[in-house]
């Protein structure tokens, strides 16, 4: 399922920076700043050197609390410390980030600060410069798909964290209110909902709304993939579940980007057009049906539900059961959207949206095993 040439076309040809107003940041320093956080997050925290990278929060039970980015920084007396960048966009089920760390800092020679009035958080990326990423995968017999560098792969330029969770997805940087970054005097800058479509394209969850806290696994939402899990390390919250997946569990689901459409198929309707195209709201519930009748015997409905994430211009990311994914590429399924928006063909029928995902070019073809 190649990358549809519908959405080909949405992609912002020109280079551009956006300004990313729901990411929140908070400060951890003192000198056990790296043992603190190595026993919090699900990747190792290494020291020395001083570096930035792409992780996670967890909760005991394995369920992700939040995505996040750690900048390397100092303080103000020149030590090494960390800016936790996280979605601070209001949810019900997410705990406050914040108060979450101070809970943790106990007799810990670590100082944690809400920073987010001192610092933006930026994005930018240029579609015509080629990023280097991972070329080498191992995956294991259940289905997670580890990325092995053979260099550190983030922040790799200066001061611009390397965005490597998929190849594309350009740099991020810190920079201080009222500042712009450097990027600010080549790039075109962008509003927010140019980079969710440019994660969308490239496959690439973030957030609450991609990763809903206390409720997402984090190979699901393609942790493993993106370089945010590091399944050797030692103890920290969240590691049981996440070691035993790893050795034994089966992963049955992914999120996967998808092209919103109506009938009969995707390349028959026009992106943007404006035509009969409904408000697609994220949180709808995807339906897997047959596409034709059974043979002789009985053929039992497939069983359980996708849910639609992330959305804009009719892209979108999903939450798919992979073996839902395997039917649709045989021919033998199809994703529709459940108590969806309808839309009015040219005889004047109703139907129901139609939801096709694709994998994203940067999505490793290995063997199992590799």
């Amino acid at each position: 399922m190649p990358t549809p040439a519908s959405v080909l076309a949405l992609v912002r040809a020109i280079p551009t920076t956006v300004r990313l107003h729901n990411r929140a940041l908070v400060s951890v320093s003192g000198s056990q700043a790296a043992e603190f956080l190595n026993g919090l997050i699900s990747t190792a925290v290494t020291t020395p050197p001083h570096r930035s990278f792409y992780s996670s929060f967890l909760h005991a039970q394995g369920r992700v609390i939040y995505d996040v980015f750690v900048h390397a920084t100092r303080d103000s007396q020149s030590q090494p410390a960390y800016l936790i960048e996280y979605d601070a966009t209001a949810t019900a089920d997410a705990p406050a980030l914040f108060p979450l760390l101070k809970r943790h800092v106990l007799r810990s020679k670590v100082r944690v600060t809400d920073v987010s009035d001192e610092f933006d958080v930026w994005a930018a990326w240029d579609n015509d410069v080629a990023t280097s990423d991972p070329k080498r995968w191992t995956r294991k017999q259940g289905g997670i798909i580890e990325p092995a560098w053979d260099a550190w792969p983030w922040g790799s330029e200066g001061e611009a964290l390397m965005d490597r969770r998929a190849d594309g997805m350009g740099v991020r940087r810190v920079v201080r209110k009222g500042d712009r970054p450097l990027e600010a005097s080549t790039h075109d800058e962008g509003v927010p909902d140019d980079y969710l479509l440019h994660r969308i394209i490239h496959g690439v969850p973030e957030g609450v709304d991609d990763i809903p806290p206390l409720k997402a696994f984090p190979m699901e939402s393609n942790l493993d993939v993106m370089g945010a899990l590091d399944f050797r390390k030692g103890c920290y919250v969240g590691q049981e579940l996440t070691v035993r997946t790893y050795h034994t569990g089966v992963i049955r689901k992914r999120i996967l980007p998808v092209l919103l459409h109506p009938p009969p198929n995707p390349t028959s309707h026009r992106l943007g057009d404006g035509q009969h195209e409904p408000n697609i709201t994220s949180g709808r519930d995807i339906r897997a049906s047959l596409t034709r009748a059974p043979g002789e015997g009985r053929v039992a409905r497939p069983r359980g539900t996708g849910k639609l994430l992330s959305t804009v211009k009719n892209v979108g990311l999903a939450l798919l059961r992979l073996e839902h994914v395997d039917g649709l590429e045989r021919g033998d399924l199809r994703f529709e959207l459940v108590d969806g928006e309808a839309s009015v063909s040219d005889n004047g029928d109703s139907t129901s949206w139609l939801v096709t995902p694709w994998w994203p070019d940067w999505w490793p073809k290995v063997e199992v095993g590799s």
